[in-house]
């Protein structure tokens, strides 16, 4: 069996070293409230202070995304005056498939 084989084979938390390499790599996370579509010339009309209405409504569950990938869910907290999120659940590996497809699996 070569090196490969082995480490394909052993779980992840056998392999601690090699998940040790890929900690300090850069990733960019961002959290969804929601998301709206404007003609170009709704979006040259917006200046500082203007509102944009989004499909979300108050209350929706946020959705967390790393590298443009669906991980999590949580709700919009504020702590020490910054807006942050709590995650209140993890996108199974079966969603995260599925989303693979293009297709939104239901909530």
């Amino acid at each position: 069996m070569t090196d490969l084989e082995t480490t394909q084979s052993q779980p992840a938390q056998v392999r601690g070293g090699d998940l040790e390499r890929i900690l300090d790599i850069p990733l960019q996370v961002c959290v969804e409230l929601g998301r709206r579509r404007i003609r170009i010339s709704e979006l040259l009309q917006l200046a500082a202070g203007s509102t944009v209405e989004l499909e979300a409504a108050a209350g929706t569950t946020l959705s967390l995304y790393a590298n443009g990938v669906l991980l999590a869910r949580g709700d919009a907290v504020l702590v020490d005056g910054r807006y942050g999120i709590r995650v209140t659940e993890i996108v199974s590996p079966e969603e995260r498939v599925l989303r693979l497809g293009g297709s939104e699996a239901p909530r």
